[in-house]
């Protein structure tokens, strides 16, 4: 309990100190980046990049695979959070997800 206390207090003198121009604050800035857009043909480059058929894509991405294959026709398009998948495929940084590749034989 106590090391609860001294990191309160310790927290609060610094922020006094820094209201009192004595000392410094600890910031953090995100930078985030704008949703990118994609077309029908880059998805579907994304998804073959990824050696995704439609159907495991659609559950990569959480969709249909009619979803999956309206985007690749180009009849609708992904928004938001389906982006930012799509942006992670094709950055190649789907490591970062929990992403397991398994074989069957």
């Amino acid at each position: 309990m106590s090391t609860l206390f001294d990191d309160l207090c310790e927290g609060l003198q610094e922020a006094i100190d820094f209201e009192k121009e004595n000392g410094c604050a600890k910031t953090t800035v995100f930078m985030i980046e704008p949703v990118k857009k994609y077309s029908n043909e880059q998805i579907k480059s994304i998804r073959n990049k990824a050696g995704m058929t439609q159907a495991v894509f659609a559950n990569y991405m959480g969709v249909s695979k009619k979803t999956v294959e309206a985007w690749e026709l180009g009849r609708t398009h992904p928004t938001g959070p389906a982006c930012r998948l799509l942006d992670i495929l094709d950055e190649g940084k789907e490591d970062e997800l929990s992403f397991v590749s398994v074989d069957r034989k």
